[in-house]
């Protein structure tokens, strides 16, 4: 058994972990995962005995404590019983020595000699894909890939108990990552392994557990499949929303800012968006929450719009039925389907512009009761037709500096500076020339960008967007949306999508609600309805989605194809 208690390491006035605790038994396997310079390696060469500075806390390996050992016990005990792939093969390779000798040398370290060193030596090397050509050689004449899977066979040498892998597949193409892949699955069996690494892929596909680590602290642990599908911690969601995923176009997000060391308080308050006063001074402690562990003032993400049971019926014909659904902070929730499911009714009923027959909705924790001026500094809407949303006896300025009027927010000067910074925002000019212009003399682009300026302005953490880019070309379409996702981004704003084109939802969300006749036939991450639909009309929306693969599919109909197109064109001009 494996257990870490409370370790730290400090370089100088520099910590580096913090407090650290885990504990593993036989056969788990366990992620570490972060940004470079979260502590990661360090972590890995606390557990060989390797650490510099100062070190405190525990680490005990079958009850006997590594931290304590003398350099004589921590030599038998390395390689023999815990051995770990180093990052970086060229480092931990010795140019001057052929590959077998020096797997050779590890297993003669611990004891053994003869013949039968060499072959198993030669067995191991051949085992991860080096034939006895290239257990010769010497490091300079193998690929990276080789080089890995020699110091996969120099770790396996002595059958140790313990597997440490630090970024074993880092720099490697994707076809010898796979094969590198499969050979530390099989070589990790039935031992305990820790694999630090930032490739969340790669702790996916060889991990149980997942710990995931922030300037020397452990924010979150729970199981590898249900922190890949459900991050709690914002943290964590802004490490998979940057990661690229081949399942799901909504990613390369990224996380606002940068990792600092020495932080007061909760070591990710800098750069979370939904951080509170506490954050600033209180360490969060690591606590149970729903089947793993957290470390969060506001017990992980938060979730700011809650929809519960919506119905709404005009002149007898139900619109909403039942509605249930969540959004998170940060998140955005796409609500498809095709004209007349109810999508833009939902969102006029949240807004308070249409009164539901039943069902309740809660902002930010609290049951909206009125739509007074705190739930509109809170809840914003930009709707589809940014013509028809602003007056047109308005100029730029008074239209987007309206909803400061009404809240009475800040001086004048205040008010035209908060009206530049939302116009820049959204990449728009904000000098007096553009201030005084009218919404007629802009184009569809930017009217849509005014109107989602006036939208922001007041600083709302959700935003109801119905078709807001239905009525644009491509390139301003994507451009709007791409400002969207910054804006997400830098304030953590949480955005409820109205669409009726799925493609488009794919790329921007991170739910989707799939709606028709007013009512949900489906609902979960955008990924996994795109990629498993359940519902018939689900699966039926997604075909006909736009497709420019079909070009091909037209090209090859050929002749046939071209005739029947023909007489098709015939019947209609006739």
């Amino acid at each position: 058994m494996l257990q870490i208690e409370g370790l730290s390491v400090s370089y100088g006035s520099q910590k580096i972990l913090k407090d650290v605790s885990f504990c593993l038994d036989r056969g788990e396997s366990l992620a570490i995962i972060g940004e470079s310079g979260a502590g990661k390696t360090t972590l890995g060469k606390c557990i060989l005995g390797l650490a510099d500075g100062d070190v405190f806390g525990e680490v005990r390996f079958n009850g006997d404590d590594i931290l304590d050992m003398s350099q004589d016990e921590l030599r038998e005990i390395r390689g023999r019983d815990i051995a770990m792939v180093f990052q970086n093969a060229e480092d931990a390779l010795h140019p001057l020595y052929t590959v077998s000798d020096q797997v050779i040398e590890a297993i003669r370290v611990h004891g053994p000699d003869g013949d039968e060193v060499s072959r198993r030596a030669y067995g191991l090397l051949e085992a991860v894909g080096l034939d006895r050509d290239k257990a010769d050689s010497y490091p300079h004449q193998l690929s990276g890939g080789q080089k890995q899977r020699a110091l996969i066979a120099m770790a396996l040498a002595n059958d140790p108990e313990v597997l440490i892998l630090d970024e074993p597949t880092a720099s490697l193409d994707a076809m010898t990552k796979a094969d590198i892949i499969q050979l530390l699955r099989s070589a990790a069996s039935g031992k305990i392994s820790i694999v630090v690494t930032h490739d969340i892929s790669l702790a996916a596909k060889l991990t149980s557990m997942t710990a995931v680590l922030y300037a020397g602290r452990i924010l979150e642990t729970g199981r590898t499949s249900d922190i890949i599908s459900g991050p709690r911690h914002p943290y964590t969601r802004g490490l998979l929303r940057s990661y690229p995923n081949m399942t799901t176009t909504k990613d390369l997000q990224g996380i606002p800012g940068r990792m600092e060391q020495g932080v007061e308080g909760c070591p990710f308050h800098e750069r979370c968006t939904q951080k509170v006063d506490r954050c600033a001074s209180d360490v969060p402690a690591l606590v149970e929450s729903g089947g793993r562990m957290i470390a969060c003032h506001r017990g992980g993400v938060v979730p700011l719009l809650k929809v519960r049971g919506l119905c709404k019926s005009f002149e007898g014909h139900r619109v909403l039925d039942c509605i249930d659904l969540t959004l998170f902070e940060g998140e955005t929730v796409a609500v498809v389907g095709e004209s007349g499911s109810g999508k833009t009714t939902l969102s006029r009923a949240i807004m308070g512009l249409e009164v539901p027959d039943c069902g309740e909705i809660e902002i930010d924790c609290s049951p909206v009761n009125a739509r007074d001026k705190k739930f509109y500094e809170k809840v914003q809407m930009v709707f589809q037709n940014p013509r028809d949303s602003i007056s047109h006896r308005m100029n730029i300025l008074q239209a987007v500096r309206e909803p400061l009027d009404v809240h009475k927010k800040g001086s004048e000067d205040d008010k035209l500076r908060s009206v530049r910074r939302a116009l820049d925002d959204v990449e728009l000019s904000y000098d007096e020339k553009f201030l005084a212009r009218y919404p007629h003399t802009l184009s569809g682009g930017e009217v849509q960008r005014v109107a989602i300026a006036r939208a922001l302005v007041l600083g709302p953490k959700i935003l109801i967007a119905d078709e807001p880019t239905s009525a644009l070309d491509a390139s301003v379409q994507a451009k709007v949306l791409r400002l969207l996702l910054d804006i997400q981004e830098k304030r953590g704003l949480s955005m409820l999508f109205i669409t009726h084109d799925i493609a488009l939802a794919r790329k921007i969300s991170d739910q989707m609600v799939v709606m028709q006749s007013g009512r949900i036939v489906e609902i979960g991450p955008t990924s996994d309805i795109l990629t498993r639909p359940q519902h018939p009309y689900t699966k039926r929306l997604i075909e006909c989605s736009p497709d420019l693969s079909a070009l091909d599919e037209d090209e090859d109909r050929g002749d046939h194809g071209s005739a029947k197109e023909s007489l098709m064109a015939e019947k209609i001009k006739h």
